[in-house]
């Protein structure tokens, strides 16, 4: 069980942590005015502050002391965490599945795992909405919109 102070604590920690980063990797494309208007930096930086600001302000309102929500004593049990559990951790095989699989075949493995592995659907018909996405993704993007998505290093090593 997490308690909501821990919840909330852990929370402004790592959106913090995204704001942060955001305002380090835009003063590497600049802040600020240049010749030719405003430098590309400048609007990343102004959003990463604010989401800094606002995480700092959720930190301190999660660390005091009662009379705030934060004092609720349970926010999730084990049962909504295992829920939770089940949705970010194929999500996060996905994203880590992109550099070496690609795009395509990490979004079919994807839709696959979260349609059969919870025996939401048959294995057959998890197996055709994973390929009809992965087609579906190829037609839109690189077909209509010539946006190349991600191949990964299995399709580099095939020669795609």
């Amino acid at each position: 069980m997490m308690s909501r102070r821990a919840l909330e604590l852990a929370t402004a920690i790592l959106t913090g942590s995204f704001g942060v980063a955001v305002v380090v990797s835009s003063l590497d494309n600049g802040i600020g005015w240049s010749s030719e208007g405003v430098d590309p930096g400048t609007f990343p930086f102004l959003t990463g502050v604010v989401i800094v600001f606002g995480s700092l302000y959720n930190l301190v309102r999660g660390a005091l002391p009662a009379m705030t929500i934060a004092s609720v004593p349970v926010a999730i049990t084990r049962t909504e965490l295992r829920r939770l559990a089940a949705l970010f951790v194929p999500a996060a095989i996905f994203v880590a599945a992109i550099p070496l699989a690609g795009m395509y075949l990490a979004a079919a493995g994807y839709v696959f795992a979260v349609l059969a592995v919870p025996k939401h659907q048959s294995l057959l018909r998890a197996l055709a909405v994973a390929a009809t996405t992965s087609l579906a993704l190829y037609v839109v993007f690189e077909r209509m919109f010539q946006v190349t998505l991600p191949h990964g290093a299995i399709a580099a090593a095939l020669g795609f």
